[in-house]
């Protein structure tokens, strides 16, 4: 989720001229908000109305626009909130009938990728032309998490249902993707690609455990247990040395060292951790404490909290405008 944004701030409007760069998204899925947050004082500039208990968020290239999944809560939510961040509005919301629970997001060259976790499946808008343009079918249930490689050839899914992980490789003439289904633990959610591109994570959320993908090979290469009672997110910090679980059930943040597959340390956070994200240039990570409606600030250093920021009630997804 790391973009180039020259112009952001004046873009914003005369209220964003006082933030500090990158700006920091946060999706409240309690409120139905997308809040614009200014990370250097820890200020709500901005409360953007989305859809029905939206999860996650990404950003344009250009920093433009935010694409926000709207997973729903108790009735399954069936839509996308594209977010002009210039004017901090909803300037569109896009109707994916007949697909339901809409709930992983990647942007990309132009194009956004989702999962649909009711309709076992990954689609693709094209915010130019207002249309889902791309259908690919996982054959799994509850198709979760998506992220792409940094060079596009491939999509990564998690499966929660299935306990496994669609990769799609784009075929040599770059007409078609071609699936690979990797058996997994149980329930697995979090996702991440380690620096170098060479390992694949996922955490279970339904057994303590951690899958490590190759992914040259495109098999699991470790699995190793890490005690949580349910993984939410999985993510690797820049310089690949950590692994950053949080533990929706047990409250805590657990840091795995990646090259050795052991705990480092465990950080009671509150209740129900869930959306992890870097900081761009690699010093903190900010994690969604959403029983406890903030954001935790861990300073990658010292692995300890540093400070926290309210943005709303049961924040979760995140993401960067640079």
């Amino acid at each position: 989720m790391r973009r180039t944004a020259f112009g952001l701030l004046a873009l914003l409007g005369s209220a964003a001229c006082t933030f500090a760069a990158p700006v920091l998204l946060v999706l409240n899925k309690e409120d139905a908000v997308l809040a614009i947050v200014d990370p250097a004082t820890g200020k709500v500039k901005h409360r953007i109305p989305t859809g029905e208990g939206p999860h996650e968020v990404d950003v344009s290239a250009g920093g433009r626009l935010a694409f926000v999944t709207n997973y729903g809560a108790r009735t399954p939510g069936n839509s996308l909130s594209v977010i002009d961040l210039r004017t901090a509005k909803e300037s569109r919301r896009v109707d994916l009938t007949p697909m339901q629970r809409p709930h992983g997001i990647a942007a990309a060259d132009g194009k956004v990728w989702f999962t649909s976790e009711g309709s076992k499946l990954i689609g693709r808008y094209d915010p130019e032309s207002n249309r889902v343009d791309s259908l690919l079918g996982t054959g799994q249930n509850g198709t979760h998490m998506v992220m792409l490689s940094p060079d596009r050839s491939r999509i990564y899914a998690t499966n929660l249902a299935s306990d496994t992980v669609s990769i799609f490789s784009l075929a040599p003439d770059g007409a078609a993707w071609l699936q690979t289904v990797v058996p997994v633990g149980k329930g697995p959610e979090g996702l991440d690609l380690s620096p170098d591109g060479t390992e694949f994570w996922t955490a279970h959320s339904r057994d303590g455990g951690i899958s490590v993908i190759d992914v040259a090979a495109k098999k699991v290469a470790a699995t190793f247990d890490i005690g949580t009672k349910r993984s939410n997110r999985v993510k690797l910090t820049l310089d690949g040395k950590y692994a950053l679980v949080s533990d929706l059930a047990g409250g805590e943040l657990v840091i795995v060292d990646a090259k050795a597959r052991s705990i480092v340390k465990r950080l009671p956070l509150g209740k129900m951790p869930e959306g992890i994200l870097m900081e761009p240039g690699g010093a903190r990570a900010y994690i969604a404490v959403a029983g406890d409606n903030h954001v935790a600030i861990l300073d990658l250093k010292t692995l300890s909290i540093t400070g926290k920021i309210e943005t709303g009630k049961g924040p979760d997804g995140m993401a960067w405008v640079p």
